[in-house]
């Protein structure tokens, strides 16, 4: 089913090529959902932009193009407002047949995209040997979130962990377990990570204070680049060991990765430094190999560079990015590729991007995209912290969402005085803890900082993953009720729309393929996370002003098959934000 602005869209364009000639067929018809009901449901404003080169009135425009324009079945006669807005009203009849096209529908009448692509999104992406902390949030959510869409959309999606597995630091934790736990080195699950995490900043300590043990760690990291079986193994063994970690907090996100990290792509450093230097883009600048970039300079209005070699023979971020990236292209085969990092490395991906296009590795036909998100802050505004001033453990901050979830329900419990299993309290807790976490990430626009805020993620009224998911429960209670299934229903129900809550809710229903492709475009979850807000507030509304259960046929099964209709559009919309629905709360 095409979606009702892409009609609306095709018809205009129509209507301009009838009025105008060909030349304006492929004219924007500039039409859009309206913010105001009373002037319709949606607006074209094609006719002020022409304005200038048809050298006529906006308002006269406007009306040769609503001669022209056929859209009968559709709208209501078409009106032009003010100086040419042409406001373009549905009809029930049409709302009524959109709908019902719908049902039974498991992707609820969107069809996959007719051009589908090959994309990498690349999200998450820990460091061995730490923990992972709330500065990794904002990357998997939003990045899952994402993969998602795009996955639902039809296209062919790899996700990409690409974890810090390689360099200097592993020469300096290795080189330090050796004298102080060298079981660590030999024997799996030695260690736990928060064990590994300790050791790693004792580490780091001796590594900035010792020179005798700095020369030891640099000569362990040249060991392990040589590939000495003992030091592989003790590096294997340290990454295992984080894996193991990072996949509990996976698995509690429901999130799904392949990892590829740093250490993938380094034999193919040697040839992305030689291949610069044959095409004549290396330069050396104190002992370095650099390209000296065009756009970026220094504070003397000099090229800066980008290191690809460093003076010491070593290997940067820079030089891991551009074989990856070459790799992403030539053997994934990539038409898009989505870096999802905080907004601090907008400069580093922006001097990869214009290196590779140099380099010819980047062709027009393959696009690149860098997401950047904000902080995560505490009620301070800035950077969350713990109180002793440590970074936030990931799995704490999840831990402490689930158990503040299970308080909030024991208490309405209670207050309900309803007798609910262990089992039952767990799971809730758990899918509303989790839901709240992720959904107060990415309802937030992902370029903004945000303030953490338990009590508000998790509260039942407002912008929340609650409220969203007491609307589906809603539905789900009519059934139980009613004794009502809605499998049964899908097929057949005939669909009334009377009612002004009717008219709205079904409405906004037919404008989710709009809020989704808008996610697919510009990159931004908070474009869905507010179709379903409001997708809430307009079903609670109807629920409120309109019988369901009790009221007469045939109104009662066409509300039955609204309120389905919602809850199945609750719950895809939810799943693609990586939120799991709940039958009861």
């Amino acid at each position: 089913m095409t979606s009702l602005l892409a009609q609306l869209r095709d018809r205009v364009a129509l209507a301009l090529a009838a009025a105008f000639g060909d030349e304006f067929a492929d004219t924007d018809p500039l039409v859009a959902p309206t913010n105001n009901p009373q002037f319709g449901d949606y607006q074209a404003n094609v006719a002020m932009s022409l304005a200038k080169p048809l050298k006529q009135k906006p308002r006269d425009i406007a009306q040769q193009i609503v001669d022209r324009l056929e859209v009968d079945d559709l709208c209501t006669p078409p009106a032009i407002a003010g100086p040419g807005f042409i406001n373009l009203t549905l009809r029930p009849e049409f709302l009524s047949e959109q709908l019902q096209a719908c049902q039974g529908d498991p992707r609820l009448g969107i069809e996959p995209v007719k051009r589908l692509q090959r994309i990498v999104v690349d999200f998450s992406s820990p460091n061995i040997a730490k923990e992972m902390h709330v500065g990794h949030l904002r990357s998997t959510i939003i990045g899952d979130c994402l993969a998602r869409v795009l996955e639902w959309r039809g296209h062919d999606v790899l996700r990409l962990n690409h974890v810090g597995d390689w360099g200097t630091q592993f020469g300096m934790l290795i080189a330090y377990l050796r004298e102080a736990y060298p079981e660590a080195l030999r024997t799996a699950n030695a260690l736990a990570l928060g064990d590994l995490v300790t050791l790693y900043r004792q580490a780091k300590k001796r590594f900035d204070e010792d020179d005798t043990f700095r020369e030891t760690a640099r000569t362990e990291v040249v060991t392990l680049q040589s590939g000495a079986e003992d030091s592989l193994r003790a590096w294997q063994l340290l990454c295992e060991q984080s894996r193991i970690a990072f996949q509990l907090v996976y698995d509690l996100l429901d999130v799904s990765l392949n990892e590829r990290g740093e250490s993938f792509y380094n034999p193919m450093l040697p040839d992305v430094v030689r291949d610069l230097d044959r095409l004549g883009l290396l330069k050396t600048d104190r002992g370095a190999q650099v390209v000296f970039l065009e756009g970026f300079t220094n504070k003397e209005g000099d090229p800066l560079p980008l290191i690809v070699k460093k003076s010491d023979g070593g290997y940067n971020y820079a030089t891991t990015d551009l074989a990856a990236l070459c790799f992403r292209i030539q053997r994934d085969g990539a038409d898009r590729i989505i870096y999802v990092t905080d907004a601090g490395q907008a400069n580093h991906f922006a001097q990869v991007f214009q290196v590779a296009r140099r380099a010819g590795w980047l062709p027009a036909t393959v696009g690149v995209v860098h997401v950047p998100f904000g902080l995560v802050c505490g009620p301070d505004g800035k950077k969350l912290k713990t109180r002793s001033g440590d970074t936030v453990r990931l799995q704490d901050l999840l831990d402490e969402a689930i158990a503040r979830a299970r308080q909030d329900l024991d208490r309405r419990l209670q207050a309900e005085e309803r007798d609910e299993s262990e089992g039952f309290r767990n799971a809730v807790a758990r899918a509303v803890g989790i839901g709240a976490v992720k959904y107060a990430d990415l309802s937030q626009n992902r370029t903004s900082d945000y303030i953490f805020s338990y009590d508000k993620m998790l509260a039942l009224q407002g912008n929340t993953a609650p409220y969203l998911l007491y609307a589906y429960v809603r539905v789900q209670g009519i059934s139980r009720k009613g004794g009502i299934d809605f499998t049964q229903l899908a097929d057949s129900a005939a669909i009334a729309l009377t009612e002004a809550t009717e008219l709205i809710l079904a409405k906004h229903l037919l404008q989710l393929d709009t809020a989704i492709a808008a996610v697919e475009e510009e990159l931004l979850p908070n474009r869905l996370c507010q179709y379903l807000f409001e997708l809430s507030q307009k079903f609670n509304q109807f629920y409120d002003r309109c019988p369901i259960l009790q009221a007469a046929e045939p109104a009662r099964t066409s509300r039955l098959a609204l309120a389905d209709l919602t809850a199945r559009t609750l719950k895809l919309g939810l799943s693609l934000l990586g939120i799991s629905v709940l039958e009861r709360m």
